[in-house]
C-alpha cells in the first residue's frame, strides 16, 4: 500500500505564508512606489498627473481661466528698493568689489521692472472682481505658482477676495508655491508637458509680463498652437511694449518672410493692466464666454 502520510514540516499545510514587509514582490501594485516610478509606468504617471488636477478643477467648478506668465524675478517696488539700499551700502564699504557692483546694477534693473509686479497684481484684481461673480468661476487667474509675476497675479486675485490657481513644477532647485494661491487650487507637477496642457485646457486668454526663458517658451508655444489651428483663437497680450519689442522683433520676422503679416494679428502689445483688460473685453464683447 502506498504511503499516504503527509511530510512533517512543522506547520499546518494550509497555513498562509507570513507576509514580509521588506519583500518588494509582496507589495500591492498600487502601493509599490518603485514600480510606479519605473520607466515602464511613465504612461500611467502621465495619466495620473493629468487626472488629479482635472478632477479637482471640475469639483471646484472652474469654467475658464486667464493665464498670466512672467518672470519669477519681478519684485514689489518696496522689496526692490530695500535690496538696492542694502547693496549700495555694501558697495560703499567695498568699492573695489566688482561682483557687488554687478549685483547692484542688476538690482537697479529689477527696481525699474518692479512696476510690472504692480501691473500684474492690478490686472488680476480687475479681472477677478469683474468676472468672478454670482458664484461663477470664469476668467480665474492661473499662474505657474511661483514668485515674481506669478505671485503678483495670485496676490491680486486674493486681495480681490477671489480664487486663483497655481500650477507649480518640481525643479532641482525647489520652487515654493507662493502664499496667495487658493489652497484647493494649488497643484504641483513633475512633467512640464502636463503642466502646459493644464494651462491651456480652460484658458480664454494669455497675458505675458516681462520674463525670461520660461515665459518665452510658454508664449511661443501658444502662438504656434494658435497659428497652426491646433487651438481656437484667444487673446494673447504682451504687457510692456518697450521690453517686448526689443526682446522679439516681430517686424523683422515679417520682413524676412519667417512669419506672415497676418500673424501680427495673433497678439496685442500694451503697457498697463487696464489696457490688457480692454483687449479681453473687446475680444469677448465685455463678458466671459459661456
Amino acid at each position: 500500500m502506498a504511503n499516504t502520510r503527509r511530510p512533517v514540516t512543522g506547520k499546518e499545510p494550509d497555513a498562509p505564508l507570513p507576509h514580509r514587509e521588506d519583500n518588494p514582490c509582496e507589495r500591492l501594485a498600487f502601493e509599490d512606489l518603485d514600480l510606479l516610478k519605473s520607466d515602464d509606468l511613465r504612461g500611467l504617471r502621465l495619466q495620473l498627473e493629468f487626472l488629479k488636477p482635472e478632477r479637482q478643477l471640475r469639483n471646484e467648478r472652474i469654467e475658464s481661466t486667464i493665464v498670466v506668465f512672467g518672470s519669477a524675478r519681478l519684485m514689489p517696488e518696496g522689496d526692490a528698493r530695500a535690496l538696492c539700499a542694502r547693496l549700495e551700502e555694501s558697495v560703499r564699504e567695498n568699492q573695489n568689489d566688482s561682483v557687488l557692483a554687478g549685483e547692484l546694477a542688476v538690482a537697479r534693473r529689477r527696481l525699474a521692472y518692479s512696476r510690472y509686479y504692480d501691473e500684474a497684481k492690478r490686472f488680476a484684481a480687475i479681472v477677478s472682481r469683474r468676472f468672478q461673480i454670482e458664484q461663477r468661476r470664469d476668467f480665474v487667474i492661473s499662474t505657474g505658482g511661483g514668485p515674481g509675476a506669478m505671485e503678483a497675479a495670485n496676490r491680486g486675485a486674493d486681495e480681490a477676495d477671489a480664487r486663483s490657481i497655481g500650477f507649480n513644477i518640481r525643479l532641482p532647485h525647489e520652487q515654493a508655491s507662493n502664499p496667495f494661491i487658493s489652497p484647493e487650487l494649488c497643484f504641483r507637477f513633475h512633467y512640464f508637458a502636463l503642466r502646459k496642457m493644464h494651462f491651456l485646457l480652460r484658458a480664454r486668454a494669455l497675458v505675458a509680463f516681462p520674463g525670461g526663458y520660461g515665459t518665452l517658451d510658454e508664449v511661443f508655444e501658444v502662438l504656434t498652437l494658435v497659428q497652426t489651428g491646433k487651438i481656437e483663437r484667444l487673446p494673447i497680450v504682451f504687457v510692456g511694449a518697450q521690453f517686448w519689442r526689443r526682446v522679439i522683433d516681430f517686424d523683422f520676422l515679417v520682413s524676412e518672410g519667417m512669419i506672415d503679416q497676418r500673424d501680427m494679428d495673433l497678439f496685442s502689445v500694451v503697457d498697463t493692466a487696464e489696457q490688457a483688460v480692454d483687449v479681453l473685453c473687446e475680444f469677448y464683447g465685455g463678458s466671459p464666454p459661456e
